[in-house]
């Protein structure tokens, strides 16, 4: 806009022209949706929560496990022997389900309750959580989105929720200076702040990727925008972001897209890595600097949608799957889904595999050794036995011992694109959960929980409900806790090619999901 006069009133009569051009549009999807027999968005989060404040009192109770989900949120029980899963979202291929139950699983009593406390946030997916040992345990939730039945409408959280966890007791932070609405983003939580980055804004017709950071102080309830010095990532949404014991975030990869023409969009998956380095010398805990971060190790193929997982040290992240979209051309996009598992040592900034030894095998090697020591020595058995010592090795080498996690490497799992279920020659190899994006990762007492997520096959989404734990110190086996009967799983949608509309719908369906987390 100009300074002065005449520029002035031009650049007000620009806004009321796109003000009225919005008020246009939206009488008329409102009359669309009216035909469509659906209110409004706004108007059925507001009853929802409305609804939600009525309730008197609260109720908990054993249940069945989760039902299938991906997008939720998903930490360690701050004091108890528990995991926690708050909302997130399932789609059938004809309608889309999104959740605000909190669930609590017993890890010694191998039990999920459900907890309804009054006043509770409206159902969400892609939104963030963090908790924090504070005042007997405290959830803290930012943002996320709300999807219609038939995803004719997105709706997208700006809101503040702690849920008191001694109490269960959910209250509604009132704060002014916020992020604005959105989903996809991180947060953190660091020194009695939570530090929030990214994420993005869809409503359809336009779309916007952020990477703005805030911080929000959980003692005053004040939100600031954080203003870093230095070069900025690019906009982002689904990155991942992590704390250093040194006070540094450090956040990795991400996903964006960007229109090439209309109805054409191009996505990017983002390999790059930065510090969010904080002052030294402020004392106000609100001077930062962005410093563009390497990380050396092995290298693994680029993706989005790859869940992470910090121990409770800060010493080691881990993370699992993800997803890489192959543009076949402008109109068609398929999933290369992954199942691999890594570590990020973030001490020294080394990528690591996390190979996983199957008990059996190790105690078959076991048998066969005590067998030769039975025998009479010689030595061609001696040389043997060096010889089968150095190939297992070689097989599997223990690269990082910090005395509570140690991480061995070996040949890289296998990642599928094309089957959800393991083939003949594969059930006999190591298990590992098969390949998705958006599973819930959350570590208690060294022990790796992992829960749900999504697979495409072909125009299928599988989403899953299993539930897995791998005790990091040994790293001896998955021990599946709830397997999962994939081919029960309810899909009303069509396998083979869709009409030109459902394909549209499908499009921005994969795209908003590809964009969320994850824990």
């Amino acid at each position: 806009m100009g300074k002065k006069g005449k520029d002035k009133k031009k650049g007000k009569g620009a806004e009321k022209t796109l003000a009225k051009t919005e008020k246009k549009l939206s009488s008329k999807i409102k009359k669309e949706l009216q035909t469509l027999g659906e209110d409004d968005i706004e108007n059925i989060v507001a009853e929802i929560e409305k609804e939600e404040k009525k309730r008197q009192q609260v109720t908990e109770a054993i249940v069945e496990p989760p039902s299938r989900r991906l997008n939720f949120s998903f930490v360690a029980h701050p004091d108890k022997e528990q995991v926690i899963l708050y909302g997130g979202e399932y789609f059938n291929g004809q309608k889309t389900f999104v959740y605000n139950d909190l669930f609590f699983y017993d890890i010694a009593n191998k039990t999920w309750s459900i907890v309804k406390a009054p006043g509770g946030p409206p159902p969400r997916c892609g939104h963030q959580m963090v908790v924090t040992s504070a005042n007997k345990g405290q959830l803290w939730v930012f943002g996320g989105e709300f999807a219609s039945p038939i995803q004719s409408q997105f709706y997208h959280y700006r809101d503040l929720w702690v849920y008191h966890i001694a109490t269960k007791k959910w209250e509604k932070i009132t704060s002014p200076n916020g992020p604005s609405a959105r989903s996809g983003h991180r947060m953190v939580f660091v020194k009695k702040k939570i530090i929030l980055f990214g994420g993005f804004h869809d409503n359809l017709r336009t779309y916007k990727y952020f990477n703005d950071i805030y911080s929000f102080d959980t003692e005053s309830y004040q939100w600031i925008k954080l203003e870093p010095s230095g070069t900025p990532p690019a906009p982002r949404s689904g990155c991942c972001m992590m704390t250093l014991n040194d006070g540094r975030v450090l956040i990795y990869g991400g996903y964006s897209k960007e229109k090439l023409k209309k109805d054409v969009d191009k996505g990017h998956v983002y390999t790059d890595a930065y510090f969010l380095t904080p002052d030294k010398n402020d004392a106000t805990g609100t001077k930062f600097k962005w410093v563009q971060a390497k990380i050396g190790g092995i290298h693994f193929s680029p993706r989005c949608s790859m869940p992470v997982t910090t121990t409770p040290n800060n010493l080691s992240a881990y993370f699992y799957g993800g997803v890489f979209d192959i543009e076949d051309d402008e109109e068609n996009i398929a999933g290369n889904f992954f199942n691999d598992f890594h570590q990020l040592d973030l001490e020294r900034l080394v990528w690591k595999n996390v190979a996983v030894n199957v008990k059996r095998d190790r105690d078959a090697k076991t048998k066969r050794r005590k067998d030769k020591d039975d025998q009479a020595g010689n030595g061609d058995e001696g040389e043997e036995m060096e010889v089968e010592e150095a190939i297992e090795k070689a097989e599997t080498m223990t690269i990082s011992d910090d005395g509570i996690f140690k991480v061995t490497v070996g040949p890289a799992p296998a990642t599928s694109s094309d089957s959800v279920a393991s083939s003949p020659e594969q059930t006999s190899k190591i298990f590992q959960p098969s390949p998705r994006m958006n599973c819930g990762l959350a570590i208690k007492h060294g022990v790796l929980y992992l829960y749900g997520g999504m697979f495409e096959d072909g125009d299928k989404q599988i989403t899953f409900s299993d539930f897995y734990a791998l005790d990091l110190k040994k790293l001896d086996e998955w021990k599946t806790l709830i397997a999962d009967d994939t081919s029960a799983a309810e899909w009303l949608g069509s396998d083979s090619e869709e009409s030109e509309e459902e394909e549209g719908g499908s499009e921005e369906s994969e795209d908003s999901e590809s964009e969320m987390d994850t824990e």
